[in-house]
């Protein structure tokens, strides 16, 4: 069937909106239309040429709801009609991984940028006009009207959410929330630093007040998005790192914060040294934000490492497990101790999308979300 959907064609580049084709859903598989969309910066990254994916064309989109249109043949548990939030992280329930409750290092990860099906490299399900194989973010492509991906990839939800908000519980919220309560395990009265405050670090900034700290220093230059992470948890918030640093040093007798987060968006060693400058002794660090997937090398002192014993911890979707954790933040949603509505900068349509990104780029929005008709 035919579809249309944003796709880059070579980095770097825009994305640009394109008639597809759209094959039948497999054994394992269910053709979803969309009702929105996620803009995550990942997808930028395809976009700028930090990130390689595959194959190019390449259908953008991983964070997305809608509603199951078809299902492939002898595939049991779905029905017609299913509302889903895809998750960027497939989760097959069955490697080691998944066995020990860590869902987000399912082996089918490995797969995650080749575009095609996870358990076949050379196997795609959408083509151009001229039959030439379009990759899928992450193995879904949510920036097109419909898709067809695996059920690995989609947890079902009640049909009375609004799938244009919680369709941000496939990648930012679990990645920013689970960046400050699991991975940094932030714990009540903490002081902690959240750097970058985009789509993923102002669900660092609830995740830390969630699990109790007393201090959640935010950091970012925009002034637009430091008053959106004050409104969201934050007890202060600062331009630079160095303000923050100094500010969890005059609050701790010169000891500094303990946890912080570096969430941003493209993401350098500098980045993570600011916030390894920026914890105490025995204090924790998360990296969280990703940038050019080629970089190497961060500037950190040693023997402050060794002697300290601080601990520089990375994190993949917050080291939440999919199947667990979003079904868990759709009822935080729904008491009201996770806020999504309130980080949805603007919304936009399918043609917006390339529109949408240079807004990001200029600071304009914390998250925005692409609505299909």
């Amino acid at each position: 069937m035919k579809t249309r959907g944003a796709i880059i064609r070579s980095a770097p580049g825009r994305y640009e909106t394109v008639e597809l084709n759209l094959d039948e859903p497999r054994q394992g598989e269910i053709r979803v239309k969309m009702v929105a969309t996620g803009m995550c910066h990942s997808d930028d990254h395809f976009a700028t040429g930090d990130m390689v994916p595959g194959v190019y064309p390449w259908l953008g989109g991983h964070e997305g709801g809608g509603i199951v249109e078809a299902v492939g043949p002898n595939t049991p548990g779905w029905e017609v009609g299913d509302h889903i939030v895809t998750s960027f992280l497939p989760a097959c329930g069955r490697c080691r991984w998944c066995a020990e409750g860590m869902q987000n290092l399912c082996d089918l990860g490995a797969t995650l940028l080749q575009g095609a099906r996870f358990n076949d490299p050379d196997s795609y399900r959408v083509t151009l006009e001229d039959g030439s194989p379009v990759g899928q973010m992450c193995g879904i492509g949510t920036f097109a009207e419909r898709i067809v991906i695996s059920v690995d990839s989609a947890i079902k939800v009640d049909k009375d959410l609004p799938l244009d908000v919680v369709c941000l519980l496939g990648c930012a919220v679990g990645t920013g929330w689970g960046s400050s309560v699991n991975a940094a395990q932030v714990e009540a009265g903490d002081v902690v630093v959240v750097i970058g405050i985009g789509g993923v670090g102002i669900n660092a900034v609830q995740g830390a007040r969630h699990a109790g700290a007393d201090h959640v220093i935010a950091v970012d230059p925009v002034e637009f998005k430091r008053e959106k992470a004050l409104e969201l948890g934050a007890t202060r918030a600062y331009a630079t790192a160095d303000e923050a640093i100094d500010y969890a040093r005059s609050i701790t007798n010169g000891q500094g914060a303990d946890k912080a987060v570096v969430t941003v968006g493209i993401t350098t060693g500098e980045h993570i040294a600011q916030g390894f400058a920026s914890i105490r002794k025995g204090g924790t660090l998360v990296c969280t934000g990703i940038g050019n997937m080629t970089a190497v090398g961060i500037p950190l002192p040693i023997t402050e490492l060794v002697t300290y014993q601080k601990r520089i911890q990375g994190t993949h979707f917050g080291h939440c497990s999919p199947n667990a954790d979003i079904p868990r933040q759709i009822q935080m949603y729904r008491d009201g101790k996770i806020k999504l509505d309130e980080i949805i900068t603007k919304r936009y349509t399918l043609d917006q999308i390339a529109e949408a990104y240079e807004d990001m780029h200029d600071g304009k929005i914390v998250r925005g979300v692409v609505v299909f008709d």
